[in-house]
């Protein structure tokens, strides 16, 4: 059985075929500058690959381009192959806390969450249209990143501002990168052999986006971004935690609005904007004489080490530490400076091991080490695939774990 999983930014489509539930990888790629001038396609399909420039004025060009491409370099001889079509969704709300077979009363759903997240959530719905349209006959599932954090109790989803906001505004943490989590979480149990139920966790997406998450008895306790992807840890050009007071000072001073203040603190500050230099941390290390370039490197150890304290405490015990994400998974110097700084918790490197990993599966922690700490990488378009073959075989929709608001 052939199932898409698709990931739709604002300007991007990126997608893998797969083979289930042999979980083969059959092509995958990605579609840039939608909407911009002399778009561009890069698709992989064994060893064969293939890149092209055009013109593409939206998503629903977009799809009609990819499934042209599919048939046109007979990497599938038949649309009607695809048997499912899984899209990652950025935000559902309070509405969803599993991955959901996508009909009319969902989408209209889903359209009332565009506003949680402006940049993304309108593109995954021109996606979901776009290829419901296209393919008819396929299974269209919706994957939530949120979905994973449905789970915290009220005292970390809730803000210190009045309760009405929450009730009448949905004004709450909503977290992200559940999808890699719950991939990363699932391996883990399979590598500690251990039950979901007696495990606690701290998980570290760490890529251009960031974000950490306690995992209590397997379940999601709390995570660092909030409202919006902007908050929790400094990241590659966004600045993580501030205080609000700040935004406003700042729209004095420089004399801009609200929506000026939220494109610097998304794509100008985190690595970029401490370093100068860029927000690639390769690029920065490799500057590292540099005081700006260190500086950044201490501002994300720090700010990431203080969400692992406060949620070590919130666990009470942890059991294991997870990398994952770009920087995670593929800078093991970055794993050391964090790892170090967690010696209080009875952590301890294996300085061969950390230092010979790059994105792949390995346990990095010593002998010695109270906490096992591992790097596993992430695949969220295989978990997307996963949960698509999952409904296709038992046509029953998921149950929210609890509904607010609806």
């Amino acid at each position: 059985m052939k199932i898409l999983a698709i990931n739709a930014g604002s300007s991007t489509l990126k997608w893998k075929l797969f083979q289930m539930p042999a979980e083969e990888v059959v092509a995958s790629g990605q579609i840039e500058r939608i909407g911009l001038s002399n778009s561009k396609e890069i698709t992989v399909a064994g060893k064969q690959k293939i890149a092209e420039q055009f013109e593409c004025t939206d998503h629903l060009q977009a799809v009609e381009r990819l499934l042209k491409l599919l048939t046109e370099y007979q990497i599938v001889s038949d649309l009607k192959e695809i048997k499912g079509v899984g899209h990652r969704f950025v935000n559902g709300g309070t509405f969803f806390a599993r991955s959901t077979v996508i009909d009319d009363d969902v989408l209209e759903k889903m359209e009332k969450l565009k506003i949680l997240a402006p940049l993304h959530n309108p593109a995954n719905i021109m996606a979901i249209k776009a290829f419901k349209a296209e393919l008819p006959d396929a299974l269209s599932v919706a994957v939530f990143d949120t979905g994973f954090h449905q789970t915290m109790p009220e005292e970390n989803y809730l803000y210190g501002i009045p309760y009405e906001y929450y009730q009448k505004y949905h004004v709450q943490k909503f977290g992200a990168h559940g999808i890699s989590y719950r991939f990363v979480l699932k391996e883990l149990l399979k590598l500690m052999q251990a039950k979901k139920s007696k495990t606690n966790a701290i998980l570290l997406h760490l890529g251009s986006g960031a974000s950490i998450c306690a995992v209590k008895d397997g379940l999601s306790l709390d995570t660092s971004m909030g409202f919006s992807p902007v908050s929790g840890i400094m990241m590659q050009t966004r600045s993580g935690d501030v205080d609000p007071s700040l935004l406003l000072y700042l729209e004095d001073q420089l004399g801009v609005g609200t929506t000026e203040i939220l494109k610097i603190l998304n794509e100008r500050s985190g690595l970029l904007g401490i370093s100068g230099i860029s927000p690639d941390m390769r690029e920065i290390f490799a500057n590292r004489q540099d005081h700006r370039a260190r500086l950044a490197i201490s501002l994300f150890v720090n700010r990431i080490v203080k969400y692992i304290g406060a949620y070590a405490t919130e666990l009470g015990r942890v059991d294991a530490i997870v990398f994952t994400g770009g920087i995670g998974e593929n800078i093991p110097v970055i794993r050391k400076l964090i790892c170090e700084k967690l010696s209080i918790f009875g952590v301890s490197l294996k300085e061969t091991v950390n230092g010979a990993t790059k994105a792949q599966v390995a346990k990095i922690s010593d002998a010695k080490s109270v906490v096992s700490v591992w790097v596993i990488p992430t695949n969220e378009e295989l978990m997307i695939a996963k949960d698509v073959y999952r409904l296709s075989q038992n046509k029953v929709q998921d149950v929210n774990v609890r509904k607010i608001n609806e």
